[in-house]
């Protein structure tokens, strides 16, 4: 039985070991993702100039949160990977960085207007995920936004490799329904939720998106 220590575990060691070819293959990729850029403009003109956002699972380039912070927003980055944040770090002066669980936030209550979790919960079993969630309700905003990216697909499991390099690390792949039910479960208010193609140079699954919204 897999416990989410060892999971954990495996996701900071395969992050280690892949960060900086994380970096080489995805920190441009906003470029060419139209329907990315536009789902992020949208979210970011929910929030006045100044905003406190969390980029979750920001990863070595934290080129997500990047881009809002580009937009005015006050972004800090959270990851898992003590490789991904030194190079986040080197790579983003005025944002700040943590390497955190982002199911066990050092954050207060109601500290942040909103988060973006960009493919960062799928590294945890699907039984499990309901606690990130909670961890977000807990730390945004009455009224804050929570924005989710995920894979779309039915399975989960431990794979033995990442971009190519070795390790163990869990994948987890989730529908429409799956999503929404985490959102609402936590507490959110649900207000969209799409699902998109994969471009054509993007592994072949599909891309669920959502956004909620914290109760006032």
């Amino acid at each position: 039985m897999i416990s989410i220590a060892s999971v954990r575990s495996k996701t900071r060691k395969a992050y280690n070991l892949a960060a900086q070819k994380y970096h080489d293959c995805f920190h441009n990729e906003m470029l060419e993702k139209e329907y990315d850029r536009r789902l992020l403009d949208s979210f970011a003109e929910r929030f006045p100039r100044g905003s406190r956002l969390l980029d979750a699972g920001c990863g070595p380039s934290a080129h997500i949160g990047r881009y809002l912070f580009d937009k005015g927003l006050k972004v800090s980055g959270v990851d898992i990977s003590d490789r991904c944040i030194e190079i986040a770090r080197g790579l983003n002066p005025g944002m700040q960085f943590k390497r955190e669980d982002i199911a066990k936030l050092s954050y207060g209550r109601s500290f942040f207007d909103g988060i973006v979790a960009y493919y960062s919960i799928i590294h945890t079993p699907k039984k499990l995920i309901g606690a990130i969630f909670d961890e977000f309700h807990r730390v945004l905003k009455p009224g804050g936004r929570l924005l989710a990216a995920v894979k779309a697909g039915t399975g989960e499991g431990l794979l033995t490799e990442l971009l190519g390099i070795k390790t163990d690390i869990y994948f987890a792949f989730f529908t429409e329904t799956e999503i929404e039910d985490y959102f609402k479960e936590a507490g959110f208010k649900l207000d969209f939720l799409e699902r998109r193609n994969p471009y054509d140079f993007e592994i072949k699954n599909e891309r669920v998106f959502a956004i909620g919204e914290k109760a006032r």
